[in-house]
């Protein structure tokens, strides 16, 4: 993994924000009203955590109908995960 990825991945994961999304998307797939409810922002402001996390690829995004659904990308953490197991 390039300094520039990981930077990249890190910079998304900067804002408690972001973080808490992450945290949410855990254990489901959401929708952005839904998580919006767990928070005290605009719709844009979630909208904007949203689309940083999913251009980092952090998270995925999948459309049915007219609803977009967000997901933890598990690819991406897998190797950020293993980067972190390989610290030393």
């Amino acid at each position: 993994m390039t300094e520039e990825l990981l930077n990249h991945y890190f910079r998304a994961l900067a804002s408690k924000t972001r973080r808490d999304i992450i945290s949410l998307l855990k254990d489901d797939c959401l929708c952005a009203g839904d998580i919006g409810k767990y928070f005290n922002l605009t719709g844009a402001t979630i909208s904007h955590h949203l689309k940083i996390l999913s251009e980092s690829n952090l998270i995925k995004r999948k459309k049915v109908k007219q609803t977009v659904y967000y997901s933890l990308n598990i690819d991406v953490w897998n190797i950020l995960i293993k980067w972190f197991c390989e610290m030393k």
